[in-house]
């Protein structure tokens, strides 16, 4: 069996504040090979916190411990800056929300490509504006030509973020994190952004961990789930087997959702046990 790209043993995030010492990610476990994996909770509940201390890019704030914290055998905790920055965008891409706060506005998109492309690879200028231009041919742009010399306000946002995802598949990483990477756009460009994305992911053999709210969204698109509730995992399972998930905390969301199948003139809401806290090890279905 081959060894797993990302382990993550026992991880531990807390952040310090004037108030105090707020846990974030406690004894979070999980290995991901190349697979897509899915990680869905609430907001707060360590989501976001644990793509980014894998990729250490948590503020001095944050106390991060693990017995182990590794990408493909890097030791994540002790791994020299010099390192972490060729491991950051080169060999782990990460597609956050909303393009408009993560594209450079006074820089054309060409540009910006073309700068993540020579940050990991030796090219020059003019290679690497044709790499640019495939690299948005791939994410099927209409017109590449025409978005590589424009400015991130004179595109969409669906299209915002088709740059995004080119920019970082520019460097060929071996795992992308995308962090709620469609919840700035419209219902109706949802579908094709995670689609181009599973596509990319299967065609160049990487591993993909999805952040996200949208249980449906994931059950659909991911191999494996992990359910987090205030920084533990409650749940892991197939993606395919998550309606038929056993913890009472993955049945209550579930159960918040609205369907159109089965109209309901109120929603439940989410009846929250403290004693979640103190299982020790989460749920485990077929996916186990």
């Amino acid at each position: 069996m081959a060894e797993p790209l990302v382990e993550i043993r026992n991880l531990q995030v807390s952040f310090a504040s004037a108030t105090g010492v707020t846990p974030a990610v406690r004894g979070l476990s999980l290995t991901i090979g190349r697979e897509k994996l899915g990680i869905v909770g609430e907001s707060g509940s360590g989501k976001s916190v644990t793509g980014r201390a894998l990729m250490r890019l948590l503020p001095g704030t944050a106390d991060v411990r693990a017995d182990a914290l590794r990408f493909d055998q890097t030791d994540i905790l002790r791994a020299p800056e010099r390192e972490m920055r060729r491991i950051r965008g080169g060999r782990i891409g990460l597609i956050l929300q909303d393009p408009k706060y993560s594209l450079n506005p006074v820089m054309t998109i060409g540009r910006q490509i073309g700068e993540a492309l020579r940050q990991h690879k030796r090219i020059g200028r003019g290679e690497a504006r044709d790499r640019s231009l495939a690299l948005l041919e791939s994410v099927r742009i209409r017109d590449p030509k025409r978005v590589l010399d424009s400015y991130p306000h004179e595109v969409s946002g669906g299209m915002g973020q088709r740059v995004m995802i080119a920019m970082m598949l520019a460097p060929e990483p071996d795992m992308l994190i995308a962090d709620e990477p469609t919840s700035a756009l419209d219902a109706s460009v949802q579908a094709d952004i995670l689609r181009l994305i599973g596509d990319l992911v299967d065609s160049r053999g990487m591993a993909l961990m999805l952040i996200s709210h949208d249980l449906p969204l994931v059950s659909h698109f991911c191999d494996r789930i992990l359910v987090m509730y205030s920084g533990q995992v409650m749940e892991e399972l197939k993606a395919s087997e998550l309606h038929h998930a056993e913890h009472p905390y993955t049945r209550g969301l579930l159960a918040c959702l609205p369907s159109l199948a089965r109209p309901r003139e109120r929603l439940q809401t989410l009846n929250r046990d403290p004693a979640w806290l103190t299982q020790k090890a989460p749920f485990k279905g077929a996916a186990a």
